[in-house]
């Protein structure tokens, strides 16, 4: 009976585990996807558009297991506080991206729109608005070993010359959901 109750208590102990990562099986596809939970949230203002108006993109790495062959991806949700403003004008311009890492570019071009070019039938991320758009794009271990130990992080989109989006704060729980899933990735 002690040892049933000891048992009890270490599989309550790891399902409340404070872990950054969450790993899921899709349901359709049965790709396993690992990713971080806590964002890297990016934004630059656009007050000539409104008053308070921001862009916002929020990023996270994923890693997509499809029987043994792993796969790297930033997902990307990418809104604004415009509510008027159509869902594809949020698209625009991010069909490359660079990322600069302590001023390295990381040139990243899209994967797809939606969870299939990923090989997911759903997303992984609950967006941050409704009319946020998700972006795929395909990494490599390196560059997110990159970004994340970079001290300075920057993104911009290619086509959108001049746009540039700085950290929404100090990226620490962002910065520590990173490191964590590259220490448990295979790679």
């Amino acid at each position: 009976m002690l040892a049933m109750l000891a048992l009890a208590l270490l599989i309550s102990a790891c399902a409340t585990s404070n872990s950054l990562l969450a790993n899921k099986l899709d349901p359709v596809t049965s790709v396993t996807i690992s990713y971080s939970q806590t964002p890297m949230v990016f934004y630059r203002d656009v007050a000539g558009r409104a008053a308070f108006a921001r862009d916002f993109v929020h990023v996270a790495p994923l890693e997509v297991n499809r029987s043994g062959r792993y796969r790297y991806y930033l997902w990307l949700g990418i809104w604004n506080t415009m509510h008027n403003a159509p869902a594809a004008a949020s698209r625009d311009g991010f069909e490359s991206i660079v990322i600069f890492a302590d001023g390295e570019p990381l040139l990243l071009d899209i994967s797809g729109w939606t969870p299939g070019a990923i090989g997911a039938s759903e997303p992984v991320h609950i967006k941050p608005v409704a009319s946020a758009a998700d972006a795929y794009y395909e990494v490599t271990v390196d560059q997110l070993r990159l970004i994340a130990e970079a001290r300075s992080i920057r993104l911009q989109p290619i086509e959108s010359r001049g746009v540039t989006y700085e950290p929404w704060d100090d990226l620490a729980s962002a910065r520590a959901g990173l490191v964590e899933f590259l220490q448990s990735s295979v790679y």
